[in-house]
Parts: structure tokens; sequence; C-alpha cells
């Protein structure tokens, strides 16, 4: 059986709202720290708040301004802590997670006070975006309190420097692609097909760098759960807003996706098929400016006739293997090279120095899946 603990707050004076908080043993450390950190705003005695979300934080940052005051610190096994912070007027809650992201929140007595100690805990917090090899992208999954975006630097060539690494055959149907516009898209799905090792995932971060003067890309990493779970959807396709005044257009990136497109999909996915093809052509997706990007190793003649429907797709692209001249070109040698060619991974692996099995399959992929 669960133990009760009632924690009272009490209030400074007849104005404030009284606090009780209800702790048992399932909750944490950390959920105390968030309890701690919000009475000052629930009652009333700091109602004024504010809160920032950094990325690549550095690593000796301290995010909290000098002579500030460490009440409570909560460290978790996957490298996360939180800390409850707090001066004259003011409560901070930090928590800082191991991928480098942190999210700072403030409340104070006045308005003033709360963008003061915030500016103060994140001034030169974070390390410079990287030079123009990268590309932001944003990251979606789904975690206890909803869902939750990241946004990462990644790497990232441009299509001029990388159109080489595919075939001539799909190379002209790829140059339309990476020069459209929004004045171009007819159709909201991009079906990236073919088999493992080609180079679909390279091209995704290379669309997202020459797209990236009018749309945001955002890969969703639990894409089963996104079409389960209407909630999560919901919050994805209404998207991440900024400050600008004129809102980018949005690419969901949605990686091996199979089960979710092919020809059995809507009895193995349930409702996922239906709610894709709302997103893509429907009332959830005319409501947004959203584009929905899928990459799948099945050959197209057994995806799901829905799926590849004409005026559904914006491009719909088989990036295969190079042929037998196009690798040797590519490699500069014959050496390895098998009569069907070879795909981008083997052609990375024999540059390496490394065998590749005779069916052609290079379990090595390393980012060209």
């Amino acid at each position: 059986m669960s133990v009760i603990r009632e924690v009272p707050f009490p209030s400074r004076d007849s104005s404030e709202l009284p606090m009780n908080i209800w702790l048992d043993d399932a909750d944490s450390a950390i959920d105390v720290i968030d309890a701690l950190a919000l009475s000052p705003f629930a009652t009333g005695a700091q109602p004024w708040s504010r809160l920032a979300n950094l990325e690549r934080v550095r690593p000796d940052a301290p995010l909290s301004p000098p002579g500030a005051r460490v009440l409570r610190t909560a460290r978790v096994e996957d490298g996360s802590e939180s800390r409850l912070i707090c001066g004259e007027g003011w409560t901070l809650r930090v928590v800082r997670h191991r991928n480098r992201t942190a999210t700072v929140s403030v409340t104070a007595v006045n308005e003033e006070l709360a963008k003061t100690v915030l500016q103060e805990s994140i001034d030169g917090a974070e390390e410079a975006v990287p030079e123009a090899d990268h590309v932001e992208m944003g990251f979606w999954w789904r975690g206890t309190h909803g869902g939750t975006r990241s946004e990462k630097p990644i790497t990232a060539q441009p299509w001029a420097e990388i159109g080489k690494n595919y075939s001539g055959k799909i190379r002209p149907a790829l140059d339309r692609l990476m020069s459209i516009t929004p004045a171009d898209v007819n159709g909201r799905l991009v079906l990236l097909h073919g088999q493992p090792g080609t180079g679909k995932t390279t091209l995704l971060r290379t669309l997202a760098k020459q797209w990236h003067d009018w749309c945001q890309v955002d890969c969703v990493l639990d894409p089963e759960r996104l079409f389960n779970e209407p909630g999560y959807l919901m919050e994805v396709a209404v998207g991440y807003d900024t400050d600008e005044d004129t809102q980018r257009w949005r690419l969901l990136v949605l990686e091996d996706c199979d089960e979710l497109i092919s020809a059995g999909a809507k009895a193995q996915a349930g409702q996922g098929l239906s709610r894709l093809l709302n997103l893509t052509d429907g009332l959830l997706g005319q409501g947004r400016d959203v584009l929905v990007a899928i990459t799948t190793n099945e050959d197209l003649a057994r995806l799901h006739p829905a799926v590849v429907r004409p005026g559904r797709c914006l491009a719909q692209l088989e990036v295969g293997p190079l042929s037998r001249n196009e690798a040797v070109a590519w490699l500069g040698t014959s050496q390895g090279v098998g009569p069907s060619g070879a795909t981008l991974a083997e052609l990375y692996a024999l540059r390496a120095g490394r065998e590749i099995a005779p069916t052609g399959g290079d379990e090595s992929t390393g980012l060209y899946l």
C-alpha cells in the first residue's frame, strides 16, 4: 500500500493561496523538486515565471546566477540531473540531460527579477551552432508527459556534393526534389524505397539542408506510437511554432515504416494507416503546412495502394544501387565490384578496405540506410 505524505506550504500573507502536496512511494526525488519549484508560483508568493529550453549546453555551465544557493539535487541513472536553487525573491529549477539539453525555469516576486535571473542563468551556457556543414533538425518522441521535441545540429552535405553517390537513373528526379519550393508542393508525401544501404537517410539529411530556408525538418523517433495515439499525433501535427512572422513548412521524417504502409497495414497497424493518410491528404494535413517523408525497404508493389495513389506523393523514388560502371567510377577501381554494381554502403566499405558479402548485402551500412 502506498504511504501518503501531505506537505503543507504556509503562505506569507492572507492574499496567498494555500498549497498541499501529496507524495506516495511511486514519486521520485525529481518529482519532489518539481513540486517544490512550482509551490511559490502556485501559492502566489512568486507570481512571475519564465522558462528556457537549451541545446548544446556547455558541460561547465553553472545554469544559475552567482551566489545562488542549491537546496536540492537529484540524479538518475540515465545521466539526468535536477536541481532546486534559490535566491532573494526567486526560485530556480534546472534539469540537465545526458544529451546536453537543459530546461531552466524561474519564478520570482516580480517580472523584471524573473527575466534577470533567467538571463543570468542561461547567458553563455550554449555552445555556438556548428558551421555550414550542419543543419538544425528536430527530434520528437513520446515521453511520460506527452510529446517532447529536441533540436539538434546534424551533419548534412549540399546536394551538389553528394549527387554522384546516386544512380544516374534517379538523379534527375532527385534534382527536382532538392529544388522544390513551397509554390511547387503538389502532394504531401515523400516516399523513398529501396534496399538497405542505398543512401535514403543521407538524402533526407541533405533535403533538410536544401529546404532549410522554407521548411523545418523533424524526425519522429517512435512513429508506431505517433499513429496509435491521437493526442501525440495532434501534438506533433500542430507543430513547434517559433517567433518568426511567417511560419515555415514542416517535414516529418518517419524511417523504416514498413508495417505502417505495407499492403497489409490496415490489418497489422489498425488505425495507423488511416491517420497517416489523413495527415498527408485529409483535414488534419490541410490544417497545417505539413509534409511527411517515409523510408522503407519494401518493394513498391508490396505497399498499400492508398499510399502510392496518384496525387498523394510529392515524390515517389526508388533509391537503388549504382550500376557497375557507376560504382567503378565512384571507387576508382573495379576491385570488389560485382557485375550488378554496388550500394553506397558497400562502396564505402570497399574504400575502407573491408570485404563485402557476396550477396551484395553489407551489414555495416552506417548512416546510409
